[in-house]
Formats: structure tokens, sequence, C-alpha cells
């Protein structure tokens, strides 16, 4: 079966036909990612998302498959082991989507600063031998406070000592969500997007079987019946467990904000992605990363009591952000009228206790730190073996959690609540892959137990989203022969790379949408992209497409006005909208670009 609008009432109709295995609900990266494993174990699975897939966090990161170095600056030294591994398993399984991209670090002497050149060193070793990083040209290295100067003018240089560089991976979040969502539809899954879960069902004997779900497409309600339900909401967790009468609806988690900027390059000009202390002497470190001509910044990291389903950049931070980049990039003198375009994401954290998948949620003591420092300093010189060094570092004693946001761990919990729901919660992006062979594990000895259902193992490490299926050691040759088939399907080369970046193994399936010509106002390219999203990744608004499947609000913003009446009309002629649906997309898509361009907030600035 196609994924696609055309198809959904199809697949709802499936997913009613029959109780399902597994029924998982939330359609982010980590409900995606139990959906692909889940479906390649043979299992009858269900994916509800009351959005577009990746609408939540899940596309609001700061779109980063990072190895987690920030998380030395609380020595959370585990969570860094595991993030780090888990990286080059995603790399593996996607290849098109994270990329390697050399981090720099520059290191300031100031009130507050995360890292001395001393620490950061250290830090950087452990990092990468965590990665198992040893050589060119990936290693860490070290910069002068000159060759920092050199490398990135515009930088400031008051108190700068130097810098490092190491290993990080930039990453195109909602392409991510969505190459999982579509390799769960061909191991057999059904996946329904814009479809709310109202209401947790429970059988004779009170244990969670079910959902009724409002359908934010055709209209009205539906049930579906599973013997498992995962609940894999994100930050809504807490809101779906409300929805569960059986259930104590203590709060679990503690959301906060993230907020991310874009500029034009010839506004900001960054050579590399750079993370750097706040410099306002407040905990917070921030990254710059260059994309697409154009560079965004962020994050913040707060506190978060507002609309889930819609959080919204607002004045403060703004201010915060511009403050930050104006203090260490002062030449730029960024301002609000400069800003193309903004995100807002929350982190669904949890509020205590350790990661189910063995990462710790706390940071070390002062002497804990010191004898850190030690062990790697001992293991470099040669006065340690690994085996000692690793039992090193398990024995290191932790402190109290800090309570400010920014400082909380990313560590995930599963929940077998008291009527059967399982609640997957908390956990970063990276993880995304092992929290979900966690949830499995439990999946398969549930449905085992209590239904004698027995699942097929799966060897998650090496199961393949959609579009990667190539050789991850060879991308870049990969990317070549993708991009020389839109060549010969008569693109210019710009617009074939282009899309075998975004689409990766599925370039060919995309550019079969190229031989009934380009659609009016649009590129040949656009066009088969466009039309392959809707076909084949059901995409159902304008929004969806140009939001999550392309970035082009976000990294082509200026654009959107070229763009916005022609991808309307076709994907009206794709999906027979008529005029008032058509004017009805239309206005959603330009809410969309008022909210991400930050419009309200640059009108009140002008008339004040």
């Amino acid at each position: 079966m196609a994924f696609s609008a055309r198809t959904r009432p199809a697949a709802i109709q499936r997913m009613q036909a029959e109780p399902l295995d597994l029924l998982i609900i939330g359609g982010g990266i980590t409900g995606a990612g139990v959906a692909l494993q889940a479906a390649a174990s043979n299992l009858r699975v269900g994916l509800l998302e009351m959005q577009d897939f990746g609408a939540g966090t899940s596309s609001r990161s700061t779109k980063l498959v990072h190895g987690g170095l920030r998380y030395l600056k609380t020595f959370d030294v585990r969570v860094v082991a595991d993030t780090v591994q888990e990286r080059a398993v995603i790399q593996g399984i996607a290849p098109h989507i994270p990329r390697p991209a050399p981090m720099l670090l520059p290191l300031y002497d100031e009130p507050g600063a995360t890292f001395d050149p001393f620490a950061a060193k250290v830090a950087m070793d452990l990092y990468d031998r965590l990665a198992g990083i040893t050589g060119p040209p990936y290693a860490n290295t070290t910069l002068t406070a000159a060759a920092v100067r050199d490398r990135v003018p515009g930088l400031a240089t008051a108190n700068l000592t130097g810098a490092g560089v190491y290993l990080d991976y930039v990453n195109n979040d909602a392409r991510l969500v969505i190459e999982n969502v579509k390799a769960a539809v061909a191991h057999g899954a059904t996946a329904v997007s814009h479809a709310e879960v109202l209401e947790i069902l429970h059988d004779d004997a009170g244990r969670a079987n079910g959902v009724r779900v409002h359908d934010h497409v055709q209209g009205g309600e539906f049930t579906v019946r599973a013997r498992l339900i995962l609940n894999a909401t994100g930050p809504w967790s807490d809101y779906l467990r409300e929805a569960d009468a059986a259930l104590d609806h203590t709060k679990t988690l503690r959301p906060t904000k993230g907020v991310h900027l874009v500029v034009d390059d010839s506004v900001l000009h960054v050579p590399q992605p750079i993370y750097f202390d706040s410099g306002l002497a407040d905990g917070r470190m921030i990254f710059v990363v260059p994309r697409a001509g154009k560079t965004y910044f962020g994050t913040t990291d707060t506190d978060y009591r507002g609309d889930y389903r819609q959080p919204r950049v607002e004045q403060p931070d703004v201010d915060y952000l511009l403050r930050v980049i104006n203090t260490r990039f002062p030449q730029a003198s960024v301002r609000l009228a400069d800003l193309e375009a903004s995100w807002a994401g929350l982190r669904p954290l949890i509020a205590g206790g350790d990661d189910y998948n063995g990462g710790a949620v706390h940071h070390l003591s002062d002497a804990a730190v010191a004898k850190l420092i030690a062990a790697v300093t001992a293991y470099q010189a040669g006065k340690m073996d690994r085996a000692h060094l690793e039992r090193a570092l398990a024995a290191l004693e932790p402190a109290e959690a800090a309570a400010a946001p920014s400082t909380v761990s990313r560590g995930s919990a599963l929940t077998t609540e008291a009527d059967g729901l399982l609640t997957l919660a908390g956990g970063k992006l990276t993880d995304y892959r092992k929290m979900a062979a966690g949830a499995m594990a439990l999946i398969r000895r549930t449905l085992a137990a209590d239904f004698d259902i027995r699942a097929q193992d799966v060897d998650s490490t090496r199961l393949r989203v959609s579009g990667g299926d190539f050789a991850a050691d060879a991308v870049e040759d990969a990317m070549t022969d993708f991009t020389a088939l839109g060549v010969a399907a008569g693109l210019p080369e710009a617009d074939a790379h282009q899309l075998a970046e975004r689409f990766g193994g599925n370039t060919a399936a995309v550019l079969t949408h190229a031989a009934a010509g380009a659609a009016p106002g649009l590129s040949l390219a656009e066009t088969a992209s466009l039309r392959y999203c809707v076909e084949e990744e059901a995409t159902m608004t304008p929004v969806d497409y140009l939001l999550r499947r392309t970035s082009a609000l976000l990294f082509a913003a200026d654009t959107i006005h070229v763009l916005a009446d022609p991808v309307v009309a076709e994907m009206a002629r794709l999906l027979g909208w008529g005029p008032e649906e058509t004017r009805a997309q239309r206005q959603r898509l330009q809410t969309a670009y008022d909210e991400s361009s930050l419009r309200a907030l640059k009108r009140a600035a002008h008339q004040n």
C-alpha cells in the first residue's frame, strides 16, 4: 500500500480490522523507531500521530546527532559513552542523514567558563576514546587563540585562550523521523497522522486495550484495539496518561523550551559548527551552525508551562540569544529584523531517576572530577589500560543533580502502568534507536507472557531506514551516483545534488515523479520532490512539506513567497482539494510562515 493521503482512509480501516499486537501513540522519533523495530519483528503494528510525523520535539532540535561533549560539562560520563557509540550506529543505518562536521569549541578565560584548556583537552580525549576515534581526520585537535582568530575572524577575541576541535554530526531531524516511519510501513506497519487519541479504553479486567481517536482530516472519531499500547508522545506523555482514567496522574516530566534563530550567512558567517559558553556567566552553552547558506544559533533552555502543541518563540527568547550572539560576534550586530526564521521545541526531560538504558542523570562531585582527570591522564600516559580506565569511570561517585533546566540530563524512562499501558519518555534524539530496542525487549516479553505471541528478534543496529540502503562508508560516492541520476533525468546538477542529499537511496523513486514534467511555478526538481512526498511520505499539508519534508520554511524562508502558491496549487491538484480547502491550506501556510519569521514581534518592535 502506498503511504499517501489517498491511502489514509484504507490505512484507518486496516488499523481497525482486528486488534493490533502493538499500538504506538506518538509519531516522533521515539515512536517511529519503535514502529520500525516492531514491524520488522513481524508484529501487527499501528502508529498514530495527532499532528504530522515529527511535528513536535523531533523536528525542533538543534539538528545534530551529537556525541554529547556538552554532557562532559557536567561529567555525565556514561551518557557520553552511550551517545557516541549510538551516534555511529545511526550513521550506519541512516547514512544519508547525519554527516560529520567537526565542531569548534572556543575557550575563554572568564567567570563561569565551562572548560579551561586543560579540562577541554581531557574532555575531548575522553570523548574520542569513548567514540573509538584514534586518528585523522576526526581526532580532536587544539588551536591557539591566533589560529581561532584566523579561522573565525568575527569571533570575539577578548580573553580568548584558544579552542578545541572535535567530531560532531549535523542532522536533518525531521527527515530522520519520516525515513523511520516509511521503513516501518514497508515492513508492514500502518501509520496515520493527524489523528489524535482522546481516550484510553479498557477490557472487562481493566487492562488498556484500545483508544478512541479524533480524525483531524475527515472529522469524526474511530476506535482502534490493541494487545499492547505504547505511549511515545514525548512532552505530551503526562497529557496522554490523563486520558487514561485508570491511572494516577502524577506528573513525571519537566518540559523545557529550546529556541533557535536563523539568519542569512551574509549577516553571520561561520566556517563550521561552533559551540561556546554564552559569555553571560549563566552556565549555558550555545551552538552556532551553518546550513544551506544560512546560520542558525541556539538554544535556550527554560522551564515551560505553555501550549505544548505549538510552543512559540517569545521576545525574551530572542533578546537572550541576540545578546549572546552579539557578545560572541560583536561585529555582526545581529538584530531582530535580520532574523529570517525560528523554531521552538520542548524537551521531555524526566524530573528524576536514571536512564533505563544505562545513562546517569547525576553529575560528578568535585572529588570524582579530580579522579576522572587523573584516570584519563594515566591512560594517555600508558600507565593504565582501557579495562582499568572503564572500571575507574564506573566507580566515580555522583553529586546531587543540579536544578537548573540546562543541567537536567536527558535520561529516559520505560514504565508499565497499572493497567498495562507502556510509557516510554525522555531521552535524546541520538538515543532513539537504543530507546526503541529497550522498549522492544519489554514488548516481546509481555506479548509472550500475556498473549503467547512470539515476536521475531531483530538486530536493530543493522535495520536500515528508508533511503539508507547503501554503504555507510561510501556516502560521498553514493551521493555522486544519485546526483548523476538526477542530471540524467534533466535536472541541473545543483538541484540533482539537493535531491540526493534529501532522499538518499530513494532518489531514483523521486525522479519517476519528474516524468510528467514540472508543475506550474515549480522547478522540475521541486515538482518531483513534492509529488514524491505526497504520494510516498503521507504529506498532508503544505506546512508538512515546506517545514518538515524540506525545511524550506527554516532555511529558504526568503523563497517562500515564490514557492507558496505553486506548492499549494499542486497539492490541491494531487489531493483533489476544492477552493475552500485550498484557501484554508494557504492560510495555514501563511500562519506558519508568520510564526517562524517572527512577524508579530517585528511588527511590535516597529510600532514601538
